[in-house]
């Protein structure tokens, strides 16, 4: 008993006592109104609490459950504020005077849910108007006052949910850690640190957004005086601009900009800086590393929502681009007057700017010169569309390459800036071919031009770029060469320079903002006097005229006039455009040869053949892949002669297809040797030495002229044959040492002046049969021969050095053979007797 009135005794009964109230928690579920009407009234709004525990330690409070404070039905049915968990710690002093009052709130992942009316209003506004005329003491109170203080508010983990109207917006800051405090009587601060997202994306890299500030007690919120410093830094600029639009916009660079708000709201002073440092397209880096940035200042009005006294200063290089103007209105549509003005901008800041920003550029580009220009665009409370004008020009315009051996000197190119409008009365002459690139009556462009390179008098260029594209022209007489390597300075997609002599242009390059597509050529060119030299071919080609027709799909040059490898072209070809494969878009042709030899093709393609001595003095070429391994075509080739070795052949047509290294000639037609040809050969160049395939028939061949090909004139008459044959190599001795393959053959009337029949020259009514080739040798299957001396049935062989063996087989004599050579046979009967043979001149 002594112990328990004793102060150790008291010390550790209360130690128990708290301890056990620590553990167990009673719950305090009659005070669960009286706390959910406390905050209802202070924020004026309707407050639900699930349950309500105390808690002694680590100081006294309560713990708040399934909290929910409701919003003005005017602002909807959803939620003001939801958070599963709140913390409300008791202050201590206003405990001893045996009052209850919240000195700290502390909410847990809380979501919280702006929502701005279409009146401009927001569902804070009373809140914060109710707050400010409330008498409470500052947040961090002196002791002695009996007046009720501020709590200092903070969610952690939290949630901010916009919405417009009834509309909720993908629009969020999430990871918010938030608070708010009241620093006097008279002024209350808050800070917040969140990451902004998309609830329709999942983004990342979206930076972090710090706002601080303070503001003061007013009758009206509109009246209230207020200090704000908000900034976002770390985005980067592929996700900002997927935040904004929804979309990745292939821009790279790290996004900062900080905002400074001091004022009222009804008249707010603006200060802003913006910064993307290493400003680039996703797909370039290196470099010297870009910094974009510009500073504006404005003052902004909450009740007209307009921003006056605007100015933007962007400096760029030596020189600096400003925007002056005023918002009377932001609500759509707008209301803006603005001016814009660039005095002496160096145009190598903008080159600087385009290599992070277009592709193939020379790494050696430089430019020299500046512009001027001026804008104005406005739009009135009364229009339907905006109005946009001005004017600029470049003063000294000059790019070169030394890489490309280029100097282009524009010297003064006009600007003008417009807008078309629909329906008025006002319609500017624009390059034609230019898309509709905004909606409604509202379609601001930048026209450029008329202008020229010197090196180019006679080409004039126009341009035109909108809000979603842009459009340059080209038209007139130029140099080919000079052309292609403008386009290659400038970096645009196109051949290499490797055609040299004029052209007359009518061009269209146009392409979109978006998707960094590479732009697209349309229009004609008149080619004349051009030589064309490819680097897989051993020579030139020499186009004396052609019609090049540039097509969304497909490029069509017609009316060729050309030479190549010693022969003279006619006709056209189309080469199809976009296509992820050549080998699925082959290209299609229908071309006319005046003479045709193979040996000179092939040599003209092969870039393994020794080059001409007077190569030695220029730069030696890339290695290539030869010609036909890299084209894919189809189409039909004519020719007048088709010239090979000891034979001609005249009307020459065929269906040729190449592709893969293979080239396939189907219903090959042409009059040879007196006679009709009809056959399919393949040749596959994929393989070492090229294999070459064929099966086809004659008729009617003139065997006197097949014989004078053979230099002998060993046969007459008229003969049909169908055959087969398949070889590989290079060149003809190759082939005809590797050929394998059959003849059916069929000869009428024929004579064989060199074999003698009881000194007679043999003549034959009907010679048939099959003849096979194999390892260089003829041999005679099923061999029926009919001749005045007697019919027989033909066995034996012959090879490629004319040596002959064969043996003709009779029912009514005795059989005869044939030896020796083709141009002295000699010829015996099989009981030894031998028939002489002579060889008639």
């Amino acid at each position: 008993m002594n112990f328990l009135r004793s102060r150790r005794g008291v010390v550790v009964i209360c130690a128990a006592l708290l301890l056990g109230l620590f553990l167990f928690r009673p719950g305090v579920g009659r005070l669960k109104n009286r706390i959910a009407n406390t905050i209802g009234q202070a924020l004026q709004r309707q407050v639900e609490i699930g349950s309500v525990h105390l808690h002694l330690l680590p100081r006294p409070g309560f713990d708040l459950e399934d909290f929910v404070v409701h919003d003005d039905p005017a602002f909807g049915a959803e939620p003001l504020l939801r958070a599963q968990e709140v913390t409300a710690s008791l202050r201590l002093t206003a405990l001893l005077r045996a009052r209850l009052e919240v000195s700290r709130l502390d909410l847990t992942e809380p979501s919280l849910n702006l929502v701005h009316d279409v009146q401009g209003h927001w569902n804070i506004e009373s809140i914060v108007e109710h707050t400010s005329q409330t008498s409470v003491a500052p947040t961090g109170k002196n002791t002695s006052l009996s007046q009720p203080a501020f709590p200092y508010i903070q969610a952690n983990r939290g949630r901010i949910n916009f919405k417009l109207g009834s509309e909720k917006k993908p629009f969020a800051l999430s990871e918010a850690d938030y608070a708010f405090w009241q620093d006097s009587d008279s002024s209350w601060g808050m800070r917040l640190k969140a990451a902004p997202i998309r609830t329709d994306f999942n983004l990342s890299d979206t930076g972090t957004v710090r706002a601080s500030g303070t503001w003061k007690r007013a009758g009206h919120l509109r009246e209230t005086p207020l200090q704000f410093t908000v900034q976002w830094e770390r985005a980067q600029l592929g996700q900002v601009t997927k935040l904004v639009s929804g979309a990745d916009r292939g821009w790279r660079g790290t996004v900062r900009t900080t905002v400074n708000l001091s004022g009222e709201p009804s008249d707010l002073r603006v200060n802003a800086d913006a910064s993307i440092e290493d400003f680039r397209r996703y797909d370039l880096a290196g470099g010297v590393p870009l910094l974009v940035s510009t500073h504006c200042e404005g003052r902004y009005s909450s009740i007209s929502r307009g921003l006056r006294d605007l100015l933007c200063s962007s400096p760029i290089g030596d020189g600096v681009v400003t925007l002056r103007g005023e918002i009377q209105r932001l609500a759509t549509p707008a209301v803006y007057a603005f001016n814009l003005n660039a005095d002496a901008v160096p145009l190598s800041a903008l080159l600087a700017a385009a290599r992070r920003a277009k592709k193939d550029l020379p790494a050696d580009l430089a430019a020299d010169g500046s512009v001027t220009f001026w804008a104005s665009a406005t739009r009135e409370e009364s229009a339907n569309s905006a109005s946009l004008e001005g004017s600029g020009t470049t003063k000294g315009f000059r790019l070169e390459s030394p890489s490309t051996k280029t100097s282009l000197a524009f010297g003064g190119v006009p600007l003008l800036f417009t807008a078309q409008f629909v329906g008025n009365e006002r319609e500017r002459q624009l390059p034609r071919g230019t898309a509709n690139t905004a909606s409604g009556g509202e379609r601001p462009r930048l026209v450029i031009g008329p202008f020229h390179a010197e090196a180019m008098p006679a080409l004039v260029v126009r341009g035109l770029l909108s809000t979603v594209g842009y459009s340059f022209t080209a038209a007139g007489d130029t140099e080919i060469k000079r052309f292609l390597l403008a386009a290659r300075t400038l970096g645009l997609p196109g051949a290499p320079p490797v055609a040299d002599g004029s052209a007359k242009l009518d061009l269209q390059m146009t392409g979109e903002w978006t998707g960094f597509n590479p732009p697209r050529a349309m229009g004609t060119a008149q080619l004349k006097g051009t030589r064309i030299q490819l680097p897989a071919l051993n020579g030139p080609v020499e186009v004396t005229s052609a019609a090049v027709h540039l097509k969304p799909d497909m490029v069509e040059v017609q009316s060729i006039a050309a030479s190549l490898a010693g022969s003279h072209w006619k006709g056209s070809f189309s080469i199809p455009r976009g296509c992820p494969r050549l080998a699925e878009c082959p290209a299609s042709f229908d071309l006319q040869a005046d003479e045709i030899i193979p040996e000179r093709l092939r040599l003209f393609a092969d870039p393994s053949r020794p080059s001409p001595w007077y190569r030695v003095l220029a730069p030696a070429p890339k290695s290539a892949p030869p010609l036909l391994t890299q084209l894919h075509a189809i189409g039909k080739l004519k020719a007048v002669r088709l010239v090979l070795p000891n034979l001609i052949a005249t009307h020459v047509a065929t269906s040729l297809a190449v592709g893969g290294g293979r080239l396939h000639l189907s219903d090959l037609t042409a009059d040879v040797l007196g006679g009709k040809h009809l056959g399919n050969w393949d040749v596959d160049f994929t393989t070492k030495p090229p294999v070459y395939t064929g099966t086809g028939s004659f008729k009617q061949v003139a065997l006197a002229q097949l014989a004078t090909a053979m230099h002998d004139a060993w046969l007459a008459g008229t003969g049909n044959g169908e055959y087969r044959v398949e070889a590989h190599g290079h060149s003809l001795p190759e082939l005809l040492g590797t050929a394998a393959g059959s003849m059916k053959f069929d000869i009428h009337g024929a004579d064989f002046p060199h074999i003698l029949v009881e000194n007679d020259p043999l003549q034959v009514r009907r010679f048939a049969g099959i003849l096979t080739l194999k390892d260089g040798r003829f041999e005679l299957q099923h061999g029926i021969l009919d001749s005045t001396s007697g019919n027989y049935s033909v066995t034996g062989n012959a090879s490629w050095s004319r040596q002959l063996d064969f043996r003709l087989a009779s029912d009514t004599a005795a059989p005869i053979r044939v030896t020796g050579q083709l141009d002295s046979p000699m010829v015996s009967v099989e009981d030894g007797v031998p028939n002489r043979a002579t060889l008639e001149h």
